[in-house]
């Protein structure tokens, strides 16, 4: 099963539209970012993270 991130919140799934956002996933992206908690995180709070997860750094 492949992979895809939002296009909006960069959130990894394997839907084809993102359980969050409810926008399309894209199998297009590099990176990748775990959060495990998000109120501690320096790097959630600069890309505006508020869920726990995997993220993309960058999607097309």
């Amino acid at each position: 099963m492949t992979e895809k991130a939002c296009t909006r919140c960069k959130r990894i799934t394997s839907d084809e539209r993102c359980p969050v956002c409810n926008v399309p996933a894209s199998t297009n992206w590099s990176g990748l970012l775990i959060i495990i908690d998000p109120d501690k995180s320096d790097i959630a709070r600069e890309l505006n993270i508020t869920l726990p997860g995997e993220y993309a750094l960058r999607v097309r």
